[in-house]
This record gives structure tokens, sequence and C-alpha cells, in this order.
């Protein structure tokens, strides 16, 4: 049995987060989770709130809330969304935990010991209007790199290049709009990224399996300009984790935080201790720990593109110069961006469908069919709600849900609610078999390999056997003649619908999970031997002809949430 770590980057806690957010991380390593216990394995699936910096400041101060209290809040909300979604997290913690505060205190003190921190006498940005220095994304202005006019102090969402406010041509101040600002100076410690830039290339050159995608902007930030810089770790802020080695004060960082880009992957590794202390596992070592099992563990982590640099860099910098004994990820499968129907998502504009407004209007499989059959792996993908129609009538309701309907239905109205006897499987049931088995074989491959649009297309065409098969056989016109044969054929369907469900399981879980309890089984193991699997319902074994699957989204519909979601959000 093999061991799975997966982690999925951590969204802010700034409210609810949109579709283009979820396709880039969460649901995609879900359906790598549920493939993977699918297959038998050991699975340790994590994800938490990104709970510190500025984001929570900003949007707790708009709420008119404590930022402990919106923190707590959204916390839960952003939990029941993602359980609305069916996303299988074994623990979803949150940045601002304890484990997470012991952790990251820890992790500066002994990268303090390995010399990786110095301190540093800089000039930062002081707002007059606001009494304060404005850190990150307390300043927004024009990128200096690609000319975009709402790059943040941190990065800009455009080009993807990690900037720092003084960098920002016409700088204003995101809390008042304040362009009365001066620098002024303070001081703040550096990770010394730039110590290491030799020991990351080589472990990055290494990941000869990793997606272009991450590499070349690996690569980008490690050779491009003036190479791996070193970046600042602690700001000017009254939320977030205090400034300490391990547990001693820090001598001048007295009343700072550490950078919310430093704390919030070491989460990563405090999600699985807040795991531990919640009752829901055991021994969190032997999952990151070297010298405690973690060597024989498979760490996968999913982001979108945007994240890269922290998990490709910043991140293996604290845990390489950590020196210590802790597992660095094994593969990042990272994502480029959805789009929405001709412009872009947006959290801070409100554009496009966010998480709970979808699930208001249909359930969860919907969405999770349609995001990972158009994820944005190879380039940006675009949702268009013409588009989402036309997959889902087709795939889910035409497709699958026409299949288990008919021979359901039509198994019942000749031979009750049990698994008919009689006749033998035949050339047409064996080719069916073998061609089913040939698809499975590239399914699970594409699964292993996290190709998510690759295997969304071998599932479906899996289903696609079925209906073929079922057009073919034609029971119903071979019940007449020779009802013995009628009945192999639809044992055959029948067996097919169980096989389904296990298959489709990562896919669209809710469904999975009604085909299996029409076909009153709870055998969910997985169909290596499709011979054998669709011979697993005996005769006389009793199911229950389910409600429709997936319903078709009608014209008007359509035309109704294209208009509805089509200006910003409140």
């Amino acid at each position: 049995m093999a061991r799975h770590l997966i982690t999925s980057a951590i969204p802010y806690i700034n409210g609810i987060k949109h579709l283009g957010n979820l396709v880039g991380s969460q649901l995609p390593a879900d359906l790598f989770a549920r493939y993977q216990r699918g297959r038998g394995n050991e699975v340790l699936f994590l994800c938490a709130t990104d709970e510190h910096g500025t984001p929570a400041e900003l949007a707790a101060t708009k709420a008119g809330k404590p930022v402990a209290e919106y923190c707590a809040e959204m916390h839960e909300v952003q939990a029941k969304i993602a359980e609305g979604f069916r996303l299988s997290f074994d623990h979803f913690g949150r940045s601002s935990s304890e484990q997470n505060k012991a952790l990251t205190q820890h992790f500066a003190g002994v990268l303090a010991e390995q010399d990786l921190i110095r301190e540093v006498s800089e000039t930062q940005m002081y707002s007059h209007a606001d009494g304060r220095y404005l850190p990150d994304r307390y300043i927004e202005g024009i990128c200096p790199n690609c000319g975009f006019d709402s790059a943040r102090g941190d990065q800009c969402d455009n080009c993807t290049k990690q900037l720092d406010p003084v960098d920002l041509i016409n700088p204003h101040s995101t809390i008042s709009g304040s362009t009365d600002l001066e620098m002024r100076e303070t001081k703040h410690l550096y990770l010394r990224q730039s110590q290491m830039k030799d020991q990351l290339d080589a472990w990055i050159d290494s990941k000869t399996d990793w997606p272009v995608l991450t590499t070349s902007i690996a690569k980008k930030w490690l050779h491009d300009g003036d190479g791996l810089q070193d970046r600042g770790i602690t700001r000017d802020l009254d939320w977030g984790v205090p400034v300490k080695k391990g547990g001693e004060d820090w001598p001048g960082m007295e009343g700072k935080v550490f950078y919310v880009w430093f704390d919030a992957p070491i989460e990563y590794i405090a999600c699985s201790q807040e795991w531990v202390d919640a009752g829901k596992g055991e021994d969190w070592e032997r999952w990151w720990r070297t010298d405690k099992g973690a060597d024989d563990v498979t760490y996968t982590q999913f982001m979108g593109k945007d994240n890269v640099p922290f998990h490709t860099l910043s991140f293996p910098c604290t845990i390489l110069g950590s020196g210590e004994p802790w597992k660095l990820v094994d593969y990042i499968k990272s994502f480029n961006y959805l789009n929405y129907d001709g412009g872009q998502f947006s959290t801070s504009r409100g554009r496009g469908v966010f998480m709970d407004q979808a699930l208001e209007i249909l359930p969860a499989d919907y969405w999770r069919w349609w995001l990972m059959s158009h994820a944005p792996e190879s380039s940006d993908s675009e949702f268009t709600w013409e588009n989402f129609q036309q997959s889902v009538n087709k795939d889910l309701a035409d497709v699958l849900g026409n299949f288990v309907s008919r021979i359901t239905k039509f198994c019942r109205s000749k031979f009750g609610e049990e698994v008919p006897a009689g006749g033998a499987y035949g050339d047409r049931e064996e080719a069916a078999i073998k061609e089913i088995s040939d698809r499975l074989k590239a399914y699970e491959g594409f699964m292993d390999a996290i190709e998510v649009r690759k295997a969304a297309n071998e599932l479906r065409a899996i289903w696609v056997i079925g209906n073929e098969y079922l057009q073919e056989a034609a029971p119903w016109s071979t019940f007449k003649e020779d009802p013995e044969t009628a009945a192999a054929q639809v044992r055959f369907g029948l067996n097919l619908i169980r096989v389904y469900a296990i298959l489709s399981a990562p896919f669209i879980p809710d469904a999975s999970d009604a085909m299996l309890e029409a076909m009153k089984s709870d055998d969910k193991g997985w169909p290596s031997d499709i011979a054998a699997a669709l011979s697993a319902l005996g005769t006389g074994h009793s199911f229950a002809v389910p409600e429709n699957l997936f319903r078709k989204i009608t014209d008007e519909e359509r035309e109704d949430w294209q208009q509805r979601f089509a200006g910003t959000r409140d």
C-alpha cells in the first residue's frame, strides 16, 4: 500500500472563493486524493485557511469586525462550502492555529542558527493619512514589469512577478486611497534565499517529471535578471505570528509579525498536528519527518501558477535551510488560470461565479465534472455558460445518466428489481470487456500522472462504451425472441453501473454514491479485473431504480444565469 501526502494551496480568508480558485488547487487535489483512496492507498489530504497578512486585516476592517473574529467566522464558511463541493480533506485547518505559531517560530529560530536570516534596515512606505507603515497589500500601483495598473505591493497578479512596495509606480494606500506616502526607515528580517540558489537549482533540475509550467516559473525566478533574491519575512502588522526565535524574544523585532508567505506554507505541517490534536489521526511525524518514516511518502502539492514561486523556492528554502529531516515535496501540479465568459474571475472585483452561488443553482457534481474536464493545465481555459450547458447535458445526462436509467428501468419492467438469471456473456460482452479494460489502463495512467483532462476524456469514453453496448445489444428487442440472452445483457449492464460508480467517484462522488446505493453494493474495490467486476453482482442480487442522476440544463436557465452573473457581486 502506497502512502500519499496531498496538500492544496490554502485559500485566503478574505471572502468566498470563485470557481477559478477551486479548479486551480482544491478540486484537482481532491480528485487525486479520492483516486488514491479508491486504489487502496493510504492518504493524508490537508488544507487550511490562510488567515494572516493584509488580506485578512483589510477584509475584517471592511466587515467591521475584529480580525480574529472575522477569521473564525470565515473559516466556518469556507469549511461548509468545501463540504458542499465534497472536498474530502482529512483536516481543514487554520494558519492562525497555535500549532502553526509554534512551528513558524521554530523554523525562524533554526534558520537563524544556520545563518540564513539577516537583519536589514530598510525604508518602507509610510502613510501620513493612515498613520502607519503600509506593507505589501496595503499598497497598490502600476507594475514596473508589465504595466498592470492594480499590482499589489508583494506581487503582480497579471505577470506573477514578485515585488516590493517601493517597486510600484504611482503607489497609493488601499486603506484610504491616499498618495501622501513617504519612505521611512524600519528594521526587518530577510531569508537569505540567495545563499541556497545552487542547492535549489539542483533540486529543481532533479524533478524531470514536473509539469513544464511549474519548472519554467521556478527557473525564471532562479535565473532571470539578478537571479534569486533574499526575501523579507517580517512585516509591520498587528495580526500574525509574533516574531520570535522559537519561544524566545527577538531583540529589535518587537511588535512585528512574520510575513504571511513565510508562515502560510508551514501550516501544511502544522495542519497535520491539528489533525492529530483533533483526534482524527495519529503520528503526524510519519508523514513529515524522514527520520520518522516519511521516506516512503509521496508528497504532491496542487496550486495555481501564481503560487509556484513560493512553493518551489521560498518554502523549500525554509525546509532545506533548517537542516532538519523534513519531507520535501515530490511533485507540484500547477494550473493556469480559468477565465470567465470573456474576462477574468476576480475575488476583489467580484467577477464570475463564486463557490456558494454555484451550489445554490446546481449540485456539486455538475461543477466538479465541468471544471475537471476543462481544467486549465496546458494553457488558460475559459468558462462559458454555453459550454457548461453542453457538457452537462451531453456527458452527464445523455451518456452516463441515460445509460443508468435505461438499463434499470428495462430490467424492472421485464425481470423485476433483481439481477436476472439466464444466458451467458458472449462475443459482444467480451468485446466490451476488452475495450473497457484497455480504456481503464489509460484512465489509471492519466490519473497516476495527474493529467486531469485526459483522465476525464477516458472516463467519458468508458461511459460511452456502455451506451454503445446497450444500443447494439438492444435487450428490449432481444427479449421478444430470446429472454435468456436478454437477461445476460441486462446483467452485464447492471454490473457496469457498479463499475461506473467506482471509476467515477473521484470526479462525481454524489452520483457514484447514488449508483452504488441503487445497486445495493457496499463493495468499492477498484475494478482492476474488468471481467470479474462485470460478474460481481450475481443473479438474484436486488437493486433499485435510482432517480435521474442528472437533469438537463434548459436554455432558459442558461440565459438567466448568464445574465445574473454578468455583473459584479455585491
